[in-house]
């Protein structure tokens, strides 16, 4: 069945932005679609997110979307899996210390297995902003698009 796991960013909640919105579209539309509630801790803590979502059920057929905190978290899933997902959808995310906003990096690793992350997903989407006022920007975005290909928006 065709699954899509959504991660909310840091100090957010499933309930939060364009959320609740896009699970309704996908239910519409046959997705089983899962949005873990992760902590609403501000900044985002690695150690307290990531084995959160690694609980969740990843197939061939998961689509995995992240905005914000919730695109890095995406990267250190793709990271730990053995098993291949069909696309991950990162949204205003981020894989450098933001200005202004250094306490975020506690949802960064220090150094990330690009390698392994391209293997397992078949396609990478990157929707970023040229003014988002976090910082999370068209640079982030293309950082990330250098790294893994895909689309970068």
């Amino acid at each position: 069945m065709k699954n899509v796991i959504i991660f909310h960013g840091s100090g957010a909640s499933p309930d939060d932005v364009w959320i609740p919105w896009l699970k309704n579209k996908l239910e519409e539309k046959g997705y089983l679609v899962s949005v873990p509630v992760l902590t609403a801790d501000s900044p985002a803590p690695l150690d307290v997110w990531l084995p959160m979502a690694l609980k969740e059920k990843y197939d061939q057929d998961t689509i995995i979307v992240g905005h914000s905190s919730g695109s890095p978290l995406i990267l250190s899933v793709l990271e730990k899996l053995h098993v291949k997902v069909n696309k991950a959808i990162l949204v205003a995310g981020f894989i450098t210390t933001l200005r202004g906003y250094e306490e975020h990096t506690s949802i960064l690793q220090s150094v990330y297995d690009w390698e392994k992350i391209k293997r397992n997903s078949k396609e990478f989407i990157f929707i970023n902003s040229t003014n988002d006022p976090y910082e999370c920007n068209d640079k982030q975005g293309r950082a990330m698009f250098d790294k893994l290909g895909g689309k970068l928006i």
